[in-house]
């Protein structure tokens, strides 16, 4: 017989604990074994002696703000991370993306949601070094030949357009934020430069989606960023 592979583990830092019971239930139901901390300071401290494959972290703690919980861990940790949290205003969303948060989901929220938004997280966060071939509904983009095909038709793209697709396939099911985007394809000096992104958006759009005015590809997360759907 082969051997039950190990549990994921999932940390949960939330300072409700109502909040740590549902998730405990609904995590410990779909397989993955549940640690809690209630505080910021016990958050990082879990996450240290722990090692989760992946964390859902709140942003209102009562010792820190989520956030510095998240730049602490990123010190030393590439680990998953997703906030769930009742903000819901932008800049908070756009606060923890930058600072290095693979996706934001807000309370209240659906357990399915959530349970599918951490298996795209953590599917992402360890590619195998033989994925070269990455293929999301009819986009098909070949990594070592940088050709892009849609229902097998290759497509013709400019060089900073195909930057622009490449960056969305390695961080697929991820939120990138306008300034994360324009400083990884046109550098830290056009972080600002938001209209440069919405042009190539829009041609990316036009080449990739069956309709480029509703887009199921390439969705606007609106005031945050963009998101390249993954099934």
């Amino acid at each position: 017989m082969n051997p039950e592979p190990p549990q994921q583990i999932v940390l949960v830092i939330d300072d409700e604990i109502q909040i740590r019971r549902l998730l405990k239930i609904n995590l410990e139901a779909a397989g993955y074994r549940v640690y809690e901390a209630a505080t910021g300071e016990a958050g990082v401290a879990e996450a240290a002696q722990r090692r989760p494959d992946i964390v859902v972290l709140d942003l209102g703690l009562p010792d820190m703000d989520g956030v510095t919980v998240l730049k602490r861990i990123r010190e030393w940790s590439s680990v998953p991370v997703v906030v769930l949290s009742v903000r819901d205003r932008d800049d908070d969303k756009i606060a923890a993306l930058d600072n290095g948060a693979d996706d934001y989901l807000t309370k209240p929220f659906s357990t399915g949601e959530l349970l599918a938004r951490l298996r795209v997280a953590q599917r992402h966060a360890r590619p195998s070094a033989d994925e070269a071939v990455f293929r999301a509904d009819r986009l098909e983009v070949d990594l070592t030949s940088r050709t892009v095909k849609v229902e097998g038709k290759q497509i013709k793209l400019t060089a900073t357009e195909y930057a622009l697709l490449q960056l969305f396939v390695r961080h697929a099911g991820k939120v990138l934020t306008h300034r994360q985007i324009l400083k990884e394809v046109w550098g830290p000096n056009y972080v600002e430069q938001t209209h440069y992104l919405r042009v190539y958006m829009t041609h990316l759009r036009e080449k990739l989606e069956r309709n480029p005015s509703a887009p199921e590809l390439l969705v606007t997360e609106s005031g945050v960023g963009y998101r390249l759907m993954v099934k």
